[in-house]
C-alpha cells in the first residue's frame, strides 16, 4: 500500500536561493516537489549503497578468515545464539 506524506518546509536566504536556481525555466526541475523527491531518492540510494558496501566488507572479511577460525555449529546453536 502506497502512502502519501505532505510536508511543509520553510527555507530562506542562501538555501531558498539555491532551490530557486534549480527549479523553473532555467533549473533542472519543473517544481520544488520534483526536486525534493529526487533529493530523497538519491539519499535513499546512497544509504542503501553504503549498507551494501558494509555488507560486502563483512563478507570479504569472513571469506578471508583462516579455516582454523571456523567453528562447527548446528542449526540449534545458531538459533540459540540469535535468540540470546
Amino acid at each position: 500500500m502506497s502512502r502519501t506524506t505532505t510536508m511543509t518546509v520553510r527555507l530562506k536566504g542562501p538555501l531558498s536561493d539555491f532551490v530557486a536556481s534549480n527549479v523553473g525555466e532555467y533549473g533542472a526541475y519543473d517544481n520544488v516537489s520534483e526536486y525534493v523527491r529526487d533529493l530523497i531518492r538519491r539519499d535513499k540510494e546512497r544509504t542503501e549503497a553504503e549498507a551494501f558496501e558494509r555488507l560486502k566488507a563483512e563478507l570479504a572479511q569472513a571469506f578471508n578468515a583462516p579455516e582454523s577460525s571456523y567453528q562447527p555449529l548446528t542449526a540449534e546453536d545458531v538459533i540459540a545464539r540469535n535468540k540470546g
